[in-house]
């Protein structure tokens, strides 16, 4: 078995987004992309790394408050791989999906937030990124 076939992260997880949610909720599949417009996500993306979470929330496509939701995953998950091995060779990035919903279990508050100029950067990068999105 691949490592991108088992995950051997355990959490915690976090999910980020612009969206306002109550301990319980659950997040699903079936979103728009926030990285390519048109698209409809069959999974649901989360990390093992806080500030990957934050720096996912600045990115979202909302005028809502960034948030970083703690998140247990409710069925089996899978490495990105839109980031694993296609981008960066293992998982460094601890990113995950899973067509299966994630539950809301807190919210994280302090995360260490993109400098004005550095998250532009980043924006800049998605809006000329020509690369295919793995769904």
């Amino acid at each position: 078995m691949s490592f991108n076939d088992k995950p051997s992260d355990k959490g915690p997880f976090y999910h980020g987004t612009k969206a306002d949610l109550q301990l319980g909720d659950l997040l699903t599949a079936g979103g728009s992309s926030n990285y390519k417009t048109g698209l409809e996500m069959n999974h649901i993306y989360f990390t093992a790394l806080v500030n990957g979470a934050g720096l996912a929330a600045e990115l979202a496509k909302s005028n809502g408050k960034e948030r970083v939701y703690i998140v247990e995953p409710t069925g089996n998950f899978e490495n990105d791989p839109n980031v694993t091995d296609k981008k960066f060779p293992g998982n460094p990035t601890r990113s995950y999906r899973s067509q299966s919903p994630l539950k809301i279990v807190g919210e994280v508050t302090d995360w260490v937030r993109m400098a004005p100029e550095e998250l532009q950067k980043w924006r800049e990068k998605l809006a000329n990124n020509k690369g295919d999105i793995i769904n």
